[in-house]
């Protein structure tokens, strides 16, 4: 379903074109930089897969490196963050994984729910003027601003439902204007604050958001993934999800996409994880299908070849 023309996509089956040896797991991050070379962050024996905007592979690097990928976001000179919730890091490479920088210690995860980083972390995101901020995440429910040598400037959220507090901070972006967006998932919304982590607003009418994708400018629009019910429950109610949601910078609802149903035809997901947007305005979405396949579907045996992503295509007007 789309709303408006102005958001309408499209999704182009087996994009990805992978050597026979490169297998992709769980598309946990997905980043795409300003060459619109697409980054796969996955559960796989090739961590990071990358591929040009025709899904032609390029490269993979990162082998033996990650516990647990998680999280994808791409800097402002190309480089590239990754969020390991495994072993409690943030990690930050050149395109071809030279690693620059590592915030946290591998395997030393502070303190269930102290607010300390990190505990579980789950995604990283880029001020415009470099400072970095974290999610954390699945044991914490807190974000952490950092400068961009690393050294921690401030922390803020604790868990609960007002504002400000947090029922796990999945993923997190900036706009232009250094605003913070933070997936709250469990409690169905995203909230947004200024980048000192002052709340100013949220946007609801969404359900378990779980990936974020931001366009540029100042007032942009926000891509929301959105998990569906695992609940016995509500694992069978229409209209909850998974699907990806587009709001205008009010927190208008002004596009939804997705199979009624979870599912693996082209265009339905299973579980949205992760967004990104190149600069045509296509869509990548990675799914952490492995993962989630029995929250879904209980009674239903994994297939044995899963979909780990989908690229859609922005149709535009008149097109």
């Amino acid at each position: 379903m789309s709303i408006v023309d102005d958001f309408r996509f499209e999704p182009i089956d087996a994009w990805e074109q992978l050597p026979a040896d490169v297998v992709l797991g769980d598309v946990a991050g997905v980043a795409v930089d300003s060459q619109d070379r697409v980054y796969l962050f996955n559960r796989g024996a090739h961590p990071v897969v990358v591929l040009d905007r025709c899904g032609m592979f390029l490269s993979s690097w990162g082998h033996g490196v990650f516990s647990n990928p998680h999280g994808a976001s791409i800097g402002p000179d190309d480089s590239l963050y990754l969020t390991d919730n495994g072993d409690h890091t943030v990690r930050k490479f050149t395109t071809d994984g030279t690693l620059l920088l590592e915030i946290g210690v591998p395997n030393q995860p502070s303190p269930f729910m102290s607010g300390e980083p990190f505990c579980r972390c789950t995604h990283t995101a880029l001020s415009p003027t470099g400072d970095i901020y974290v999610s954390d995440g699945y044991w914490n429910a807190c974000v952490h601003k950092f400068s961009p040598q690393g050294k921690h400037i401030k922390t803020w959220g604790r868990p609960g439902t007002g504002r400000g507090e947090f029922n796990l901070p999945h993923n997190i972006c900036c706009d232009a204007v250094g605003q913070v967006y933070v997936a709250d998932r469990e409690n169905h919304r995203v909230q947004i604050f200024d980048g000192e982590g002052e709340y100013l607003r949220q946007i609801n009418n969404m359900h378990r958001a779980c990936a974020l994708a931001i366009t540029a400018g100042a007032s942009p629009h926000i891509f929301v993934g959105e998990q569906g019910p695992y609940l016995a429950v509500n694992r069978a109610t229409p209209n909850l999800g998974p699907r990806v949601s587009v709001f205008d910078n009010a927190g208008e609802l002004v596009s939804r996409f997705g199979a009624d149903k979870p599912g693996m035809t082209p265009g339905a997901f299973v579980s949205p994880h992760s967004l990104a947007l190149d600069s045509h305005g296509d869509l990548y979405v990675g799914e952490v299908v492995a993962n989630d396949w029995h929250q879904l579907f209980p009674d239903t045996p994994r297939p044995d070849v899963l979909r780990r992503m989908q690229k859609f295509r922005r149709v535009k007007n008149g097109a």
